[in-house]
């Protein structure tokens, strides 16, 4: 039923789903300013109807202003001028909030630096056609990793593999940041709730979707490793991310043990029509 990109199982899946609405791509940066002109340009010429949303926290190499520079020549360019770096998961947060606002129907996180491919929107769209949310996955058949060194991919690999088995969910990729949510998705998932910041918040949003019972999508996406600017991951996020998905695995075996519901935080509201099944690739 599913053709490796999500074509056939969202003709299938989509009389149960409403029509998408305008798109919105969030790229958070900080100090992308190498980086800027070419992905809002390539944004742009993948999906000419979808808007571009730079979400900048005030960056030092002036990022801020070049997207600014972009958005007077572009009307569907915006820019979000933020006080500070607070992380990556603020950002989108902040991103989301404003997409919501404004009425978009989907909204894409991608970063700034190339790594997540601008030409494989279409494929992501067409997969939310049948879903409520799609993940880009490097770790499903079709998907790959292009100049990563194998201890990134070990990391990588690792830290999926692990939030999937202490959260109990049946994805392969938990920590990509290449996804496009339906808005009323992101509206179910109490994201006033959310605290996590840096990779860590793909996590939480990703577990947030299969707990509440939305249909989660994963289709094969190449992951470019940057060519410019430094990479934002640090030791740090690492630590985050494994102390926090350890805490929630924790909490949730606790509860099931103690017959305890979920915490209201990680109950967002159910959408009746969707049923939490999954496609084919991203069972193992």
């Amino acid at each position: 039923m599913n053709d490796g990109d999500g074509t056939l199982a969202a003709q299938d899946r989509g009389k149960r789903f409403g029509p998408l609405g305008t798109a919105l791509v969030i790229i958070p940066t900080y100090n992308e300013a190498e980086n800027i002109k070419s992905i809002v340009g390539r944004v742009r010429k993948a999906v000419p109807d979808a808007h571009v949303l730079v979400a900048d926290d005030n960056s030092p190499d002036g990022t801020g202003k070049l997207a600014d520079e972009l958005a007077a020549e572009d009307d569907h360019v915006q820019v979000l001028h933020r006080k500070g770096k607070e992380g990556l998961g603020a950002a989108y947060l902040a991103g989301f909030r404003w997409g919501i606002e404004h009425d978009y129907g989907v909204l894409i996180e991608m970063d700034a630096d190339g790594s997540h491919q601008p030409e494989e929107l279409p494929r992501l769209l067409t997969a939310l056609k049948g879903a409520d949310l799609v993940l880009g996955s490097r770790w499903v058949p079709g998907g790959r990793v292009v100049n990563w060194p194998k201890s990134r991919e070990f990391i990588s690999r690792g830290g999926s593999l692990y939030s999937r088995v202490a959260l109990d969910l049946p994805l392969r990729d938990i920590t990509g940041g290449y996804r496009a949510f339906r808005r009323e998705t992101l509206q179910g998932l109490g994201l006033d709730d959310v605290a996590s910041q840096g990779y860590c918040f793909q996590v939480d949003l990703a577990r947030r979707a299969v707990k509440a019972g939305y249909h989660v999508v994963e289709v094969p996406i190449t992951f470019v490793e940057r060519e410019l600017g430094d990479s934002k991951m640090s030791r740090d996020i690492l630590v985050e991310a494994l102390w926090r998905v350890t805490t929630w695995g924790a909490q949730e075996r606790v509860g099931k043990l103690l017959g305890r519901p979920k915490p209201a935080s990680s109950q967002p509201e159910p959408r009746p029509q969707s049923q939490p099944e999954q496609p084919p690739q991203s069972q193992s």
